[in-house]
């Protein structure tokens, strides 16, 4: 193992990270992104600072080939931007770059400084940076051309132990930001560690920080959560901690009145998690959004309703559609994502749904009998 030292302003060298080599990490370099590797050579060449991070990082470590890569560099964004064509700069608060190659996008940001604090959106160091991370399993740095990983506070330990460790202090982990809560749920699912009691305790009392939290936010971790192999277990792990409810409260309900809607709906989550570990292709967006309504949507089976009948098959598809869309509040899918999971389910039942179109929203037309106002009035 090597060292990374840094000077203090008395002229005295600091131990700063641990640095290891192949033969500790044993990272398989055939797993790593070719994109990824190319972005931290074009960046490095021009004298940036620049490595792999996150969870592709811990995901290497662990023996699996990871989905994403995310990438951390002392190159500001507009710099970046200059250097990759297939770019764009987003975000607002803080600016990130995507680089596109195909439909794969790969994420990369600047270091980030301390000086407002763990939310902190100035440009810093890469010192600075992982003081920023949620948890020491994913505050390690990779180097693909030196093939090396950068340890500042113990990550690489704590995933030889199987324990997940926060950075921030957990008297504001989640007050920071509510949504480490569910992150560190999956974490604790797709990786098989520990979470700490004094942890698990923390997120128990502070669950209801998630009631703030944006739909369009929630929406975004929920998708991720249901395209996840671990799709049932971490749902099953979520709704133990007391945190599914914020997510899903329509179906928390249910499981807590209808024992018997919970073994269902799990089983559905299950099948679903079965299909993605079995290497079947992965599930559509409306096929993974299905599973989280088919148990409802079946028991309740508006195609069926009296009310309804006769009715078109359209009356039927939009009556099916506020029902599921309500039962899936505060989450909030993309309106095309939610009729193609319902016309699935329609199928099964025998109902067969045309190609339809959404309405799209156009600007009104100008009236054409508006008489004009004369420039030159007489």
């Amino acid at each position: 193992m090597r060292f990374r030292y840094s000077t203090e302003t008395n002229g005295k060298l600091v131990k700063k990270a641990e640095v290891y080599t192949v033969d500790e990490h044993r990272i398989n370099y055939a797993d790593v992104d070719p994109q990824a590797v190319y972005i931290t050579r074009e960046l490095q060449s021009r004298g940036y600072e620049t490595y792999i991070v996150g969870g592709a990082v811990r995901d290497l470590i662990l023996g699996k080939k990871p989905k994403d890569f995310d990438i951390a560099s002392s190159a500001n964004p507009q710099r970046i931007r200059r250097i990759f064509r297939n770019s764009r700069i987003i975000g607002r608060r803080f600016r990130l770059v995507h680089i596109f190659f195909g439909s794969k996008i790969i994420e990369v940001s600047t270091f980030r400084s301390l000086i407002d604090g763990p939310t902190s959106n100035t440009f810093g160091s890469i010192d600075e940076d992982v003081q920023r991370r949620d948890f020491t399993l994913n505050a390690l740095f990779y180097d693909p051309q030196k093939q090396v990983v950068v340890d500042y506070l113990g990550g690489m330990k704590d995933i030889r132990k199987g324990y997940i460790r926060p950075i921030i202090p957990l008297s504001h982990i989640f007050t920071d930001d509510p949504v480490r809560m569910i992150r560190a749920v999956k974490y604790a699912v797709i990786t098989d560690f520990k979470l700490p009691m004094s942890l698990r305790l923390r997120i128990k009392k502070s669950s209801v920080l998630l009631e703030d939290i944006s739909p369009s936010r929630l929406t975004e971790e929920i998708f991720k959560i249901i395209h996840s192999p671990h799709v049932d277990k971490i749902i099953e792990a979520l709704d133990d901690l007391g945190l599914y409810q914020y997510l899903q409260p329509g179906a928390c309900e249910l499981f807590k009145s209808n024992p018997g809607f919970r073994k269902r709906y799990f089983k559905t989550l299950e099948l679903l998690a079965k299909n993605s570990h079995g290497g079947f292709k992965e599930a559509s967006q409306a096929e993974a959004l299905l599973a989280l309504i088919r148990t409802y949507m079946e028991d309740i089976s508006p195609w069926n309703d009296p009310s309804l009948q006769p009715a078109s098959q359209m009356d039927i598809l939009k009556n099916s559609f506020n029902l599921a869309r309500k039962f899936v509040l505060p989450m909030n899918p993309p309106k095309v994502y939610l009729f193609n999971a319902i016309k699935i389910l329609l199928l099964e039942n025998g109902i067969i749904i045309k190609k339809m179109r959404l309405r799209k929203r156009h600007k009104k037309p100008l009236q054409e009998n508006k008489k004009k106002k004369d420039p030159f009035p007489r």
